[in-house]
């Protein structure tokens, strides 16, 4: 049986690559989707959605996935999730990051967010978040969609992810909430970020408030600047919050304007998802260096199969340090530059567009080297003209569970929302 199950993933793997390159199909039914939307915060006094800003968001084209790939991408999931539970592991991330990801009060992560390229030879990470954007806003992208010239649009397995989306993501606040807290619900849930109505994801931040408060969990939408601490409990606006959404990218809570935030997430007065320690944990990109390294983790005690897919899957990734300079620089085409604290794609080069004055001050700083992995390829049409695109693929997981997949379509070197033609797009299976 096994050469008929690898002839029929080859088949799938040519149906998508030649969908990817000659389906042009404008999927997105733009008025369902604003409609939706605009439902969705019809209670709402600030609802700044406007067709400018839902044309940068959305892609009205799909991206094409065999089934056998998303299988793929999570056994990688689990993979690394087994490999971030083992006791050496933790250590060794834990002695590089920030002394407050050494507090752990019990959550796991809500949203994790693991990013992938497809290739000839499977999917390969490229990066992990634990503050992942955009599932709210494709959950109602998926839904907004027409019919293919090919009939993939949504396997049975989407269609219940879909389906349950809400009741998955309450579930999760409330399992975050009950691995720190003895009661059963949260009274007061904030989700926090720096000047969150000027943020580019604040629609999302007023969809997740509005499936909250749907749920009967009373939702705010907070700047750290609001919130007060007292004789031990956490308040804004004279109400207590319970939990809190972590938004921030400050990941450590060092920013002065965050010290209230730490000190009752430290003693214990408010329940933070994604936490600091989860941050250290999982989405470090020093930590990237330990996951392409299989030899390692085996010692560590990683059983054999996870640290294949691991293997196969995690480009091998370094630290560029000034003792590797020279090597680094002459084979700077094969990688790619990130900083370990970075967020958002800032700050990151590809090494064959690098230049020497860039290159100091990557050593200079901290910074990995990730094997540079070629992105997935979409041909799209924009005003009739055919354009190639480049795509990848966001896993949104909670305690290694997939929750949604989505593409984002987008120009340039890497991930961005100002690509004409780009955006979020609906994973189509095949």
């Amino acid at each position: 049986m096994e050469p008929l199950i690898n002839n029929k993933n080859k088949e799938n793997d040519n149906l998508a690559n030649q969908l990817n390159q000659e389906c042009y199909c404008r999927t997105l039914d733009r008025k369902a989707l604003n409609s939706s939307l605009q439902n969705q915060l019809s209670d709402t006094t600030d609802n700044p959605i406007g067709a400018n800003e839902l044309n940068k968001l959305f892609s009205a084209t799909p991206v094409f996935v065999p089934k056998t790939e998303i299988m793929t991408m999570m056994r990688i999931v689990e993979a690394i999730e087994s490999a971030a539970r083992l006791q050496s592991y933790q250590q060794q991330v834990l002695s590089w990051a920030p002394k407050i990801a050494a507090f752990n009060p019990g959550p796991i992560g809500a949203f994790m967010g693991y990013d992938f390229h497809l290739g000839s030879d499977g999917p390969k990470l490229i990066e992990i978040n634990t503050n992942a954007g955009g599932a709210f806003l494709n959950v109602a992208l998926a839904r907004a969609q027409k019919h293919c010239c090919h009939p993939s649009e949504q396997s049975v397995a989407t269609t219940k992810m879909l389906d349950g989306f809400e009741e998955a993501v309450t579930s999760m606040f409330i399992e975050e909430w009950q691995r720190q807290s003895a009661t059963a619900m949260p009274n007061r849930i904030a989700i926090v970020d720096n000047d969150p109505k000027n943020q580019f994801m604040y629609l999302e931040f007023q969809l997740a408030c509005q499936l909250l408060q749907a749920r009967g969990i009373d939702t705010v939408i907070l700047d750290p600047s609001e919130l007060n601490y007292v004789d031990g409990t956490l308040t804004a606006h004279g109400k207590p919050i319970d939990m809190i959404y972590n938004r921030l990218v400050d990941f450590a809570f060092e920013n002065s304007s965050h010290a209230i935030l730490k000190k009752a997430y430290l003693e214990g007065a408010v329940v933070v998802t994604p936490n600091p320690h989860v941050h250290a944990i999982f989405a470090n990109k020093r930590n990237l260096a330990l996951l392409s390294d299989p030899q390692t983790l085996r010692s560590w005690g990683l059983d054999n199969v996870a640290a294949e897919h691991l293997k196969r899957s995690v480009p091998i990734t370094r630290m560029a340090t000034q003792n590797d300079a020279e090597e680094l620089w002459r084979t700077r085409r094969q990688w790619f530059f990130k900083p370990v604290a970075g967020y958002g794609s800032k700050g990151v080069y590809r090494g064959s567009k690098v230049t020497r004055r860039v290159f100091e001050n990557i050593l200079d700083e901290d910074y990995i080297a990730q094997t540079f992995i070629p992105a997935t390829e979409r041909s799209i049409k924009i005003d009739d003209v055919v354009t190639t695109r480049k795509v990848d693929i966001r896993l949104y997981t909670y305690a290694g569970q997939l929750l949604l997949t989505a593409g984002r379509i987008y120009q340039g070197q890497v991930t961005n929302f100002r690509t004409p033609g780009g955006g979020f797009a609906p994973v189509f299976q095949v």
